[in-house]
């Protein structure tokens, strides 16, 4: 009787010990990511909640940087009503999504499904692609900025050599919004490739060879599996997509400069215009407010249209 209530009484000892140590060494851990966490956690809130508190903040005042701030309430919300360079921007910025997006899924489909066939010499060709990737939007601007000069630039020279007349590229409407659509592709077309390439490796090849036994052809294993598959991916990257096409900006400003006549001025672009030229910091900071709301709507409607179905 007594060696049981001993043995009771030590192993609820025990018990109690290894619990105790088992706390101790969580509250180690804890403390431990805490530490390795705040120099992350407080370059966040450095450099993203303060900016961004302080951008919803100047939204209420006027602002041009030489005088004081000047509370002026739903001011400058107003005033956005009748901004009509800020509408056609929206408008530009809205014709630009509509061909930049669906190009820039289908191209980045294509090509990562031609680099993951195994054919000599295709890691070449993927460092090709991804290349313009790592490259500043800035330099590659400026590249292009020659390429498509009317007079003396690389395409047109091309194009007078079998008798075509190339367009003033980038001093034409039409022509102008077409360049700024292709160089954006060509610089992101190629990190949406990789991201596909981890997609379609997830993709089991059992479902292809069934499909070949079911005597399916490319397209419609393409049509079939593919595409199904690739759901979660194709929303990663549409939503990447329509928020780098409202944001649009390096390309726009050494392209076009935002013309002719605004036809390529995008949001960003007048919101630069608007705070650092005409120093209306006050109301650049209510217009960035409205593309940051435009920007999560826009995301809620992707996610709500590409939502996988039970």
């Amino acid at each position: 009787m007594k060696l049981n209530k001993f043995n009771e009484t030590n192993g609820s000892s025990l018990a109690l010990s290894f619990t105790s140590k088992k706390s101790s060494f969580n509250r180690y851990q804890s403390r431990a990511a805490y530490f390795l966490i705040a120099p992350t956690l407080l370059l966040f809130v450095t450099f993203m909640v303060v900016p961004i508190a302080m951008a919803i903040y100047l939204s209420f005042t006027s602002y041009d940087i030489i005088s004081e701030m000047k509370w002026v309430g739903l001011e400058n919300f107003r005033r956005l009503i009748s901004d009509e360079i800020l509408w056609l921007t929206f408008k530009n910025v809205g014709v630009l999504t509509i061909f930049y997006v669906p190009l820039m899924i289908i191209i980045s489909l294509l090509l990562a499904i031609l680099v993951t066939k195994p054919y000599r010499g295709v890691t070449i060709f993927r460092l090709a692609f991804y290349m313009p990737t790592v490259t500043s939007a800035v330099a590659a601007s400026i590249v292009w900025l020659w390429l498509l000069n009317a007079e003396y630039g690389l395409i047109n020279q091309s194009l007078s050599y079998i008798g075509i007349a190339g367009p003033a590229w980038l001093a034409e409407s039409g022509p102008a919004m077409t360049s700024v659509i292709a160089v954006t592709l060509w610089l992101g077309v190629g990190g949406n490739m990789i991201i596909y390439m981890a997609g379609l490796k997830g993709i089991p090849n059992q479902l292809y060879e069934a499909a070949k036994i079911d005597g399916a052809s490319g397209f419609q294993q393409l049509i079939h599996i593919t595409f199904p598959m690739l759901r979660p991916t194709t929303l990663l990257v549409s939503t990447m997509t329509i928020i780098g096409a409202l944001q649009i900006f390096d390309q726009a400003y050494v392209l076009t400069q935002g013309g002719p006549a605004n036809s390529t001025k995008t949001i960003v672009y007048h919101i630069y215009t608007t705070g650092f030229e005409q120093l209306q910091m006050g109301y650049a900071s209510a217009q960035a407010l409205v593309l940051t709301l435009t920007i999560l709507i826009f995301t809620v409607i992707n996610f709500k249209l590409n939502q996988s179905k039970d």
